[in-house]
């Protein structure tokens, strides 16, 4: 298939640009446009035939639903057979935004969609290039991430092409993505609502509108929950190399574990804030290990806030894949505010290969600690 690229200008140009991009989607074809979130995979969410399209263009297992998204209010109506009172404070609150509602199904959503589930989860954008693409195709967009299956989501035009070349009818370039992350997930329909996917909308701001909300258990990799989201028990976000995330105390021993890394001839990448790749580019064993060949060290600083790890963090997973560093040691983060949709993240692109410090003992949650990290 031939993949056509339009970028978008932000003129009276790319009207005529939306309109071809609509004509593929009513045509049962899948384009790529981007949100305020990551960059997503549309076809026509009316149309099972279309929606199976994009779970071969992901490599998608077909038991995870995927997002219906909307150009206005009001057709979320059709969509549904009815919303409570969460619902509507929550749509109230934060739509047009990052914000995905699980809400009881209509019988025109189609199986494909919800993967056979009661439920469909739907959202209303606020990136103005994902409305007019919505509007002018005149029906519900289903949409998820526009990656290849398991791998970083992507947040600019450049990394969708890099999966979706061939495999898709268009690509629509409107710049990088604001916010970096996912939409938040929120199960509207228990008494109580639940967080199945944190994101940009936080835990903080929902509870603040609805007071009770729950966090599903399985988001923390508890094997003992089964995940409410049939999507969660897959992996995602994961980079090519091996990554381990250290949080708490043992982000401390960052520099420590890089050096004995590089030791034993590792090319080793390292996840941080800028404050610690200062830190550790200071660090006089690491400098006397980067004088015998600093390529095998590429520290990837996201910048000095949990907003800017938010933005950056996909995209430089996915440069680690064009770098390919043996190993990959990450340092993790508070959780507090969008730092639990950005912890959620990187454990998930760790595979649970997570590093703790307590009593002065170093243990990993999944697997073994590697040598590197235990001299």
């Amino acid at each position: 298939m031939q993949t056509c690229y339009w970028k978008l200008q932000s003129n009276e140009q790319d009207a005529e640009v939306m309109a071809q991009a609509a004509k593929l989607i009513q045509a049962g074809e899948v384009v790529a446009f981007p949100t305020e979130t990551v960059y997503g995979l549309g076809a026509n969410g009316l149309n099972s035939e279309a929606v199976t399209k994009i779970f071969a263009a992901k490599g998608r297992p077909n038991d995870n639903p995927l997002i219906l998204h909307i150009a206005d209010v009001k057709d979320v109506e059709p969509l549904t057979t009815g919303l409570n009172e969460n619902a509507k404070a929550l749509m109230e609150a934060f739509w047009p935004g990052p914000l995905t509602l699980v809400i009881n199904k209509s019988e025109i959503v189609p199986d494909a969609v919800s993967a056979g589930l009661p439920t469909v989860a739907v959202r209303y954008p606020a990136n103005k290039f994902a409305q007019q693409l919505i509007k002018a195709c005149g029906c519900p967009v289903a949409a998820p991430s526009a990656n290849i299956s398991g791998r970083p989501s992507p947040t600019n035009a450049q990394d969708v092409w890099e999966d979706m070349q061939g495999k898709v009818a268009a690509v629509l370039d409107g710049g990088n993505c604001g916010i970096g992350l996912e939409s938040t997930v929120v199960d509207t329909t228990e008494p109580v609502p639940v967080i199945l996917r944190p994101g940009g909308i936080t835990y903080e701001m929902l509870t603040e509108v609805l007071g009770a909300v729950e966090i599903d258990p399985a988001l923390q990799g508890d094997s003992s929950y089964k995940p409410k989201a049939p999507g969660m028990k897959y992996r995602h976000y994961a980079p090519k190399s091996a990554m381990y995330l250290l949080e708490g105390e043992a982000a401390g021993l960052l520099p420590k574990m890089a050096v004995n890394a590089l030791e034993e001839g590792k090319r080793v990448g390292v996840l941080c804030s800028r404050a610690t790749a200062e830190a550790l580019g200071a660090n006089e064993n690491v400098l006397a290990k980067e004088g015998e060949g600093s390529e095998n060290l590429l520290v990837s600083p996201w910048g000095d806030s949990l907003e800017e790890l938010a933005a950056n963090l996909f995209y430089l997973l996915r440069d680690f894949d064009r770098t390919m560093p043996d190993v990959i040691l990450a340092e993790g983060v508070s959780e507090s505010g969008i730092g639990l949709a950005v912890m959620n993240r990187m454990r998930k692109a760790a595979g649970y290969q997570i590093v703790s410090l307590e009593d002065g003992e170093l243990s990993v949650k999944i697997g073994s600690l590697p040598k590197f990290m235990v001299k």
